[in-house]
């Protein structure tokens, strides 16, 4: 299967389009990834502001692995898996990343920093 990469401006109205074109391209139900593509666009949103470019890379691997990539040009790339209360309304994010992802991690380069994750084959 060939890649799915898409270059756009992180909005909140990008995000349904975003795991529409995932859900498309995949050719079947995949909630796992969808939810991963959310979780990191809404980080980029949430955290460089809405309209920052990003690159939305979505590639099949060996053993039917997914590996999704959402690249920014933010070079920052400590990423905080925090533990939020019951009442907070934010912050779980990288706790839902890290419960249905296999593996997950952050690269940075001369342009900026990729937050990637791994899903199991039929995710």
């Amino acid at each position: 299967m060939k890649p799915l990469t898409l270059e756009l401006l992180a909005v909140p109205k990008a995000v349904p389009e975003v795991r529409r074109a995932v859900r498309e391209h995949l050719g079947a139900p995949c909630p796992e990834v969808q939810l991963c593509v959310s979780e990191l666009l809404a980080n980029v949103i949430n955290h460089l502001g809405e309209g920052t470019p990003v690159t939305v890379r979505l590639t099949r691997m060996d053993g039917g692995r997914t590996r999704l990539e959402v690249s920014d040009p933010d070079a920052y790339a400590w990423l905080i898996r925090r533990r939020p209360g019951p009442d907070d309304e934010t912050g779980r994010g990288l706790l839902l990343l890290d419960a249905v992802a296999l593996h997950w991690g952050v690269e940075q380069g001369p342009g900026g920093k990729t937050v990637w994750c791994e899903l199991p084959q039929g995710a």
